[in-house]
């Protein structure tokens, strides 16, 4: 009898099984209980998401505030994640009492969905003590604070929770440890868009009726929704409070085993030594507050623009002293992968005005907002683990412009749409093909790309920074590549400045229309945002190969 071309060790049944080994169930078998505890706080990270769709029509049906202010806005709000560096040093330095950020993050997210609360039931009284868009403000500039202190801790958390010694008490490979890092980063990732995705399923859900609520049901539903975000909180504080309970049973299983106390102070990560204070990192950082914060209340023109450089100039040289510490070669990997993923991630978008015309054209609501989101989150989770082996065996050099060319071909369906693109295809399709089939299709073969760029940078920090100094290096690159996003939200404020996009305002008294709809110009906004998303980063790309710099 002839030997069946398809067998479970060979064939492509087997080329199947074993992929699937090797992308999915690989990275579940590779999982430990002590991963569990940062995990929880990136879940809340990525379930702060569950406000982000009630967010943009609160802003666009209750205030009255512009593109450019909303981007300008978007500029102070990722000024927070700068500041990862000194509270990532902070950490270093009180490493057994770091839990306490994770608590006063909790309540700085706390008042932010609170004030945001009261916003949506009792706008009135609110506005009694200063300007709903005042609150507005507090509340975006609270929520940030809050996260960025979560995520430096949940950073640190990761270094502990792959563990140093194995079952019986020996230590771990090298190797081992290295892959434990690499699967701690994807699942924090992983973590993140998880939360997303339940984010997308609850959203789906409250939204499933949109289409027949009066506009005092939508007011209502969107207060319900900023009152469930409460358990973002809540869940980073069983995080930490989880690590805690493993870290003491862990603790007893390597006592029981006759290790000595030094040796399981090395496997717990336990620092009987801690770093020296880094004053350059505590005092440029200082200066980094103060600057920004005079600069931002004394409303300077270009104020923005020159708090950017100042923070980029005070960073820069923050960072030239703690390299010192690495050698040549690791030094130049580290600064050729942060200055590629800087300028992938400062890359300036469109604005809300595309998202404002989508309602106001396309008649998207917040119902098919939600099926959008759920098709991106699980997409962007699923490929997480679809290039979990191409993030490792990839230079970032080489992630970075496989995205970019990928990302560029895929954002020309939404320039197609602006020109009518969703007209032409329906009309030859019965109106199978409309905006909203587009829409979906674009999502679906844009999102699994959307985690992949951190993800190298992120396991080398954890591999190869010096041990004393993890959350250190973890929270300077953050604030490093962080401070990218600031510098998209200044491009994007430029964009909506050469071209403006207006939606419709109406007083909320009269119904009198205060600012006509406008968006003649997007067509334009968006070749620009395209050109600007193709070419930079391929100059980068060719800026690291013709110098000394590498790319993990």
């Amino acid at each position: 009898m002839p030997q069946s071309d398809v067998t479970p060790a060979g064939g492509p049944i087997g080329a199947l099984m074993r992929w699937l080994d090797r992308t999915f169930i690989g990275l579940c078998r590779e999982f430990r209980w002590s991963y569990l505890p940062p995990l929880m706080v990136y879940v809340a990270a990525g379930v702060q998401g569950l406000t982000a769709i009630v967010g943009t029509f609160f802003v666009k049906d209750y205030l009255g505030l512009s593109a450019e202010f909303l981007a300008a806005l978007g500029f102070w709000l990722t000024l927070p994640w700068a500041l990862k560096m000194p509270v990532g040093h902070l950490v270093d330095l009180i490493w057994r009492y770091k839990s306490a950020l994770v608590y006063l993050g909790a309540g700085l997210i706390a008042c932010s969905l609170l004030i945001m609360t009261g916003l949506l039931t009792d706008i009135e009284s609110m506005r009694r003590t200063m300007p709903a868009e005042a609150w507005f403000v507090l509340s975006a500039l609270l929520a940030p604070i809050g996260y960025m202190l979560q995520d430096v801790v949940a950073d640190a958390m990761t270094v502990e929770a792959v563990p140093r010694v194995d079952e019986r008490g020996q230590p771990v490979s090298e190797a081992e440890r290295k892959l434990g890092n690499v699967t701690m980063q994807t699942l924090g990732r992983v973590a993140i868009i998880g939360g997303t995705v339940l984010v997308s399923l609850v959203n789906l859900y409250v939204f499933d009726d949109v289409k027949t609520m009066s506009a005092e049901d939508k007011r209502l539903t969107y207060a319900f929704v900023y009152q469930l975000a409460l358990v973002i909180p809540l869940i980073s504080v069983l995080g930490v409070l989880l690590a805690r309970t493993l870290q003491n049973a862990e603790r007893r299983r390597l006592q029981g085993l006759g290790l000595t106390q030094h040796q399981i102070d090395q496997a717990l990560h336990v620092r009987t030594e801690a770093p020296k204070v880094n004053w350059w990192i505590l005092g440029g950082s200082a200066v980094f507050v103060a600057f920004s914060v005079t600069m931002g209340l004394k409303e300077v023109k270009y104020g923005q623009e020159i708090i950017f450089v100042g923070s980029m100039a005070i960073i820069l040289f923050l960072m030239s002293k703690l390299l010192r510490e690495l050698d040549t070669t690791a030094r130049n990997t580290l600064i050729g992968t942060a200055f590629l993923i800087f300028v992938y991630r400062a890359l300036p978008g469109v604005g809300p005005g595309a998202s404002w015309w989508q309602i106001d054209v396309l008649k998207f609501d917040e119902q098919f907002f939600s099926v959008l989101s759920l098709i991106s989150t699980t997409l962007t989770l699923i490929g997480l683990f679809l290039f979990r082996r191409f993030m490792a065996e990839k230079s970032i050099t080489f992630v970075i412009g496989f995205l970019t060319l990928v990302l560029t071909l895929l954002s020309l369906p939404m320039l197609g749409m602006v020109y009518g693109l969703h007209e032409w295809t329906a009309a030859r399709t019965g109106g199978v093909v409309d905006a909203r089939f587009i829409a979906v299709v674009n999502e679906t073969l844009e999102s699994p790309f959307g985690q992949i760029a951190m993800v190298p940078m992120l396991a080398w920090i954890a591999h190869s920074a010096p041990d004393k100094l993890k959350a250190t290096y973890f929270a300077v690159m953050a604030s490093f590549t962080n401070l990218a996003l600031a510098l998209s939200q200044l491009g994007t404020k430029w964009l909506n400045q050469f071209y403006t996009i207006t939606r419709e305002v109406k007083d909320a008294a009269t119904g009198a229309v205060k600012v006509a709809a406008n968006y003649s110009d997007l067509g334009p906004l968006v070749i620009t945002a395209i050109v600007l998303g193709f070419c930079v980063p391929f100059a980068a790309i060719l800026i690291t190969r013709t110098t000394r710099l590498r790319s993990a």
